[in-house]
């Protein structure tokens, strides 16, 4: 059967959003998922399907992947296609061409679970490796330990302090009160929580976003950051947990996120909220 590359309308994404779901399991690699698509959002519908793709064959969805930047396609396969090669073949014939329009010409990036075997295809092609990132995992069989800090749920009166707290913790402009409304707009934050952590003098700390693939497959922490004026005193280790504790409300089975190795206190903050750590990963570069 031919494999059919597709770019979803506004209507349609909900196609690849159940695929992602579908193939969300506790010992699947780190992988795209449903809530990725869900924090892209804040930047609005037709912003978000225009920079979704999809590879189908006989219409089912055996690949999705997300543009997160023009030169970043993060993606993932069916976990029975990790090793299909008709579909590895045409992955890496659509992101080398740039007619397809998947990725450009020159530099670019790809982000793929371990174990595909468009990994080895891409080798053979001469792509090389980024930098390492760190996968962290917890499970939430049993109760999550209190956070020990002020938790509130973040509503349109504290799109602010989401977009203040962002902006200190990424050392960036862009996060707006907008990326707050734009986030929970669209159809997916129904199975997303945001949450602030506040200070004694009701200040906003830390926030996090977590989101659910549905019960019983694991939860994503996307995003989660601490002001500048309050590192070092647990608001990260504290708004982790409440992440978690959300999840594990939803019915997650874990939670999982992933970071640059080379941010160790972020490895650290996961770490002391009980995560453990998978082995490290790598994006999958090809060179200008």
């Amino acid at each position: 059967m031919t494999i059919v590359l597709g770019t979803p309308t506004v209507d349609a994404v909900h196609e690849a959003m159940g695929a992602l779901r579908e193939w969300q399991s506790d010992g699947a690699p780190m992988q795209l998922h449903p809530g990725d698509v869900g924090w892209y959002h804040r930047l609005g519908a037709a912003e978000t399907a225009a920079v979704v793709r999809t590879w189908s064959r006989d219409g089912r969805v055996l690949a999705a992947g997300l543009l997160d930047s023009p030169t970043l396609l993060r993606m993932t396969v069916a976990p029975d296609a990790f090793r299909d090669e008709g579909l590895a073949r045409r992955l890496v014939e659509d992101v080398s061409l740039p007619e397809r329009g998947v990725l450009p010409d020159g530099a670019v990036s790809i982000e793929a679970p371990l174990g595909l075997l468009l990994h080895d295809l891409l080798t053979e092609e001469g792509w090389g490796v980024d930098e390492p990132w760190t996968p962290l995992f917890r499970d939430l069989a049993e109760p999550v330990e209190a956070p020990g800090v002020r938790i509130e749920s973040i509503g349109p009166e504290q799109a602010q302090d989401f977009a203040d707290v962002l902006r200190s913790a990424f050392a960036t402009s862009r996060p707006t009160p907008e990326y707050w409304h734009g986030m929970s707009a669209g159809p997916y934050f129904a199975d997303a929580r945001c949450l602030g952590a506040y200070d004694d003098q009701g200040g906003p700390a830390a926030v996090v976003t977590v989101w659910s693939a549905g019960p019983g497959k694991p939860g994503l922490i996307e995003p989660m950051g601490v002001h500048e004026h309050h590192r070092g005193r647990g608001y990260g280790r504290a708004i982790t947990l409440a992440g978690a504790a959300a999840l594990r409300e939803l019915g997650s089975s874990s939670v999982r996120v992933c970071t640059p190795s080379a941010n160790a206190a972020a490895v650290a903050t996961y770490r002391a909220a009980g995560f453990e750590e998978r082995p490290q990963i790598t994006d999958r570069t090809r060179p200008a």
